[in-house]
């Protein structure tokens, strides 16, 4: 008998209890499909016709989306490829609370429309002391679109040479604010500009100075710049991008700009991302004086660049809850680190080469560029490597001279016996 004949039809499969809880929970195309696929590989004869509704339960994956989580265990506390910044339990519980309707943009006692966020916005301010008021946008780069836009469309927006930076996945500072409709006002040169440079290049037709943080890379020998604190007696707006998101000076990045800090030196306007070092969702801060706060609040383009309920709930959440896994990761012990390194390598040694090495974990995320974090890591074969990305839990590591390291670094915990487990399913 021809086995094809003997394939049964989609609605009997779709009729197995597994599969029809999986339909409830991933949805009913996702489900038919795997029935479908499966219906597919039993006609070829990869599988018995009697398989058909067996091999689509296997096949149907852990969630509707397709983005699987992984394992940090490159070293790299801000993997941009990995979503950079981890999120705090507070955080992942704020985000579950406002899945469903909420006040985001309603009184409850009112019963009126409120603004939107608030809450949110009212720890950014406390958070930021020196910030007269604040808004938050989608990300870095809208932040410092929106503020440009507001200041400067049509008008000089005035930057020095060695602050043309290129952010990431080849986006040029210079391409995004033109886009703007403002004109570049370049002054100084590439290693050195002077406060001259800028007073030469204040007119009628300056809308601000914009000064960028140049996160991603450093420049040495025969420099010089001129401070947030000269720029701010020449009679124009100052916006100052730090970048990172860092609100407060932390010891541990010394030469890290932070918000508060730049603001007391006179700044008008500071924007930064909220999922670099503060830890947080991705968004734009804008931080500064009232009248420019309101002033971009009001400008149309704000309305495209505002962010979701998901985000206002994970910013507040990161600004008033505990320390975030990014702060931790930052300070993370060595000798902590290579106890458990040590462990994890005695754990599957009997199967695999493994050893423990010592190993410099980055900031990342284009933030504190030579910044060096002292750790260790278990060093396995180079082919270990793909077989951890690719397996249960997915485990990125690092290939260094010619080994896959496991950095522990950004791994909590409790995720140990993950590693142990993912390793010698790996062998």
């Amino acid at each position: 008998m021809d086995h094809r004949r003997q394939v049964p039809r989609t609605d009997r499969v779709l009729a197995d209890e597994r599969l029809r809880a999986a339909a409830v929970r991933l949805g009913p195309a996702l489900v038919k499909q795997a029935v479908i696929t499966a219906q597919q590989q039993a006609r070829d004869g990869v599988i018995a016709p009697g398989a058909v509704a067996d091999e689509a339960v296997a096949s149907l994956p852990e969630a509707a989306a397709s983005t699987r989580p992984v394992i940090n265990a490159t070293g790299v506390v801000l993997h941009t490829n990995l979503g950079r910044a981890s999120l705090s339990a507070a955080a992942v519980e704020a985000l579950t609370r406002a899945a469903g309707p909420t006040d985001v943009e309603f009184d409850l006692a009112s019963g009126q429309r409120a603004q939107r966020g608030r809450g949110t916005l009212s720890a950014l301010r406390a958070a930021v002391p020196a910030g007269g008021d604040v808004a938050v946008v989608n990300n870095g780069a809208a932040a410092l679109i929106l503020a440009t836009t507001a200041l400067a469309a049509g008008r000089d927006v005035i930057i020095s040479r060695g602050e043309m930076v290129e952010i990431g996945d080849g986006f040029r500072l210079p391409e995004l604010i033109m886009s703007t409709g403002a004109r570049l006002r370049e002054v100084g040169t590439t290693n050195r500009t002077k406060i001259t440079d800028y007073t030469d290049a204040v007119g009628p037709d300056t809308g601000c100075i914009l000064k960028v943080h140049p996160s991603n890379f450093q420049v040495r020998g025969f420099t010089s710049s001129v401070a947030v604190d000269k720029l701010a007696g020449l009679g124009v707006p100052v916006v100052v991008d730090i970048g990172s998101g860092l609100l407060a000076p932390d010891p541990l990045l010394p030469d890290e700009p932070d918000a508060d800090s730049t603001l007391r030196a006179g700044a008008s306007l500071v924007t930064a991302s909220g999922d670099k070092l503060l830890g947080g969702p991705q968004a734009g801060l804008l931080l500064g004086e009232k009248s420019i706060i309101e002033r971009l609040r009001r400008h149309p383009l704000a309305r495209a660049l505002r962010v979701d309920k998901l985000t206002l709930a994970a910013l507040e959440a990161t600004l008033v809850g505990p320390l975030t896994p990014t702060w931790q990761a930052l300070r993370a012990d060595p000798e902590d680190l290579r106890a458990r390194a040590a462990a994890i390598a005695a754990a599957v040694r009997d199967h695999v080469e493994a050893t423990v090495v010592g190993s410099d974990g980055a900031v990342g995320g284009g933030g504190a560029p030579g910044v060096s974090l002292p750790g260790w890591a278990i060093a396995l074969p180079e082919a270990y490597a793909i077989r951890l990305r690719i397996g249960e839990p997915a485990i990125v590591g690092r290939i260094e001279r010619g080994r896959c390291l496991l950095d522990l670094r950004c791994v909590p915990a409790d995720q140990d016996q993950l590693i142990i487990g993912g390793i010698l399913r790996s062998v």
